[in-house]
């Protein structure tokens, strides 16, 4: 539709007058965050679902799409993955709250029939053999409709069904034995409705990837552990052929091999998919060929050794700033805090810290940490100094919005900081805790009247004036323990509005960002994962 051909999607707001008395009433487009409507309908979501390449729909539009065998093209060019969805419980939370703060009814799901016209009003507009059918090897049956969205069931059919794609992509031909007896949870109608995948339209494969493809489609499991070693190993350092053996092919093949109940295979897999998510372009295209469900079910219940891996996995991939939002709503925030508090590896304890902190550069996911519980367990891990500067970097994250101000003031942070500032030595490591810790009061201070006396109580200002006075600490250190003194003595507003405005920027520095950055979710420094395994 229109002169550059690429085939925009229906909107219910270019046509309310048309059926205005058989769709629910909410606040305009204007008025409403555009996230909390779905992309199909231009409904306010009542029963929002993931799919698998990340996008956040309807439950009933996706139900219509794969119905029809249609996978819509939307606004960016992009068409999305309908193959299998998640209840999007945080989304559908929001959504309500939200309602509810501006006197509005909660939304309502829209009729079926007024979707299915919407959609084959869109199939009609599309000139043939321009448009994108569903295969119906890629069609999961619809979760049912009077499923309890809040159960564990819709996951794990859905997770059951992901594994089953999986495992049936590679060809019936070549099935892998090391799965024959796995057992699932899903029906066999589930496992039955999938077809071999056909890759004869790819591209032709390199020599590399055909030598690792033919391993891995071996009937023999030492076959499969051989092709993960030789992938582990060529995708280790060599960035080219990152790119090169990240293929549809190769992840279609991972996806299978990463749920494996062999902890070599398991483990390998997840090793190569670090490696191949260390290349920019690579991030995306994993997260998109739906890998967070299953690195997620590894990091619940793999191997040690695999989840360690997948923690590094989820780090890499969460500096993408695209997946940053699909990452968290998956539901990895729980399993990384688990990880962050009880894992026995050190690496992956260092991990856990900063995936999080990538994932709290966006706003919704700072939410989710406080709602998690994160404030008081990290607050806690800080006292007993595990991985301090990392983690007090991912409180000045969570301290820009208001929740987690709100739960750190709750939860005493005022006080654990200024303590780890009287306890933290001259080395390199303390020297970051300490700067981060400044960052992170000075962040509290802003806006909050309740910092003033909280820091009084923890006796801040001693410690502060030491550090401004020290002939050691670099100068940003400096500045930053300035601003709090000057705070807390009265100097200037600084508690007001007008001081937040001007000071916000430089306040951010705590943690390398600006206030746009922050507010928008962007992303242009902080921690990058480079390690190859």
């Amino acid at each position: 539709m229109g002169d550059t051909g690429r085939h925009k999607w229906f909107s219910f707001h270019h046509h309310r007058s048309a059926s205005a008395t058989s769709m629910p009433q909410h606040n305009s487009p204007g008025e409403t965050p555009t996230e909390f409507l779905c992309p199909i309908t231009g409904f306010l979501m009542s029963d929002p679902v993931v799919v698998a390449s990340g996008q956040t729909f309807e439950r009933i539009s996706v139900q219509v799409c794969r119905n029809l065998g249609f996978a819509p093209k939307l606004h960016d060019g992009t068409q999305p993955d309908l193959s299998t969805v998640i209840p999007n419980l945080a989304m559908k939370s929001t959504i309500l709250s939200w309602c509810d703060r501006n006197k509005m009814e909660h939304p309502r799901p829209p009729d079926y029939a007024y979707v299915e016209g919407v959609v084959r009003t869109r199939m009609d507009s599309i000139p043939p053999g321009t448009g994108h059918r569903i295969a119906k090897s890629e069609i999961l049956p619809p979760v049912a409709e009077n499923s309890n969205s809040n159960s564990d069931s819709d996951y794990e059919s859905v997770m059951g069904a992901i594994r089953s794609r999986s495992r049936t992509s590679i060809s019936s031909s070549t099935s892998l034995p090391l799965h024959q007896t796995r057992p699932v949870n899903h029906s066999t109608r589930i496992q039955n409705s999938f077809s071999t995948s056909d890759y004869s339209s790819f591209p032709p494969m390199s020599p590399e990837e055909e030598e690792i493809y033919n391993k891995l489609t071996s009937v023999d499991t030492i076959d499969h552990e051989q092709g993960l070693i030789q992938l582990r190993k060529t995708t280790r350092s060599n960035e080219s052929m990152r790119i090169s053996l990240c293929t549809d092919r190769i992840l279609s093949l991972l996806r299978s091999l990463i749920v494996s109940r062999y902890n070599i295979v398991q483990t390998n897999a997840a090793a190569s998919i670090v490696n191949l998510s260390l290349e920019k372009p690579n991030k995306l295209k994993i997260v998109r060929s739906g890998f967070v469900p299953l690195l997620i079910d590894v990091l619940k219940s793999g191997s040690t050794e695999a989840q360690e891996h997948v923690i590094g996995a989820l780090f890499s991939l969460a500096v993408e700033e695209e997946n940053k939002m699909v990452i968290g709503v998956l539901g990895a925030v729980e399993p990384l805090l688990h990880a962050l508090r009880s894992s026995e590896s050190e690496r992956a304890r260092q991990d856990a810290a900063l995936a999080l902190y990538h994932l709290s550069l966006i706003p919704n996911n700072r939410i989710r940490l406080v709602k998690a519980g994160a404030v008081p367990m990290m607050l806690s891990m800080i006292r007993s100094g595990e991985s301090a500067s990392r983690i007090v970097l991912l409180l000045c994250n969570l301290a820009a919005c208001s929740e987690g101000k709100g739960a750190m003031l709750d939860g005493n942070a005022v006080s654990i900081l200024v303590g780890k500032l009287r306890e933290s030595g001259g080395g390199e490591s303390d020297a970051a805790a300490r700067e981060n810790c400044v960052g992170a009061l000075l962040t509290l201070s802003i806006g909050n009247m309740r910092f003033r006396g909280l820091a009084s109580e923890a006796g801040a200002e001693e410690i502060l004036t030491e550090i401004v006075e020290s002939e050691s600490g670099s100068g940003r250190l400096k500045e930053k323990a300035a601003k709090i003194l000057q705070a807390l003595r009265g100097g200037g507003n600084d508690f007001g509005e007008g001081a937040e405005a001007r000071e916000w920027n430089r306040m951010l520095e705590a943690s390398g960002l600006s206030r746009s950055q922050f507010q928008q979710g962007g992303q242009k420094g902080g921690f990058a994962y480079s390690s190859q395994f």
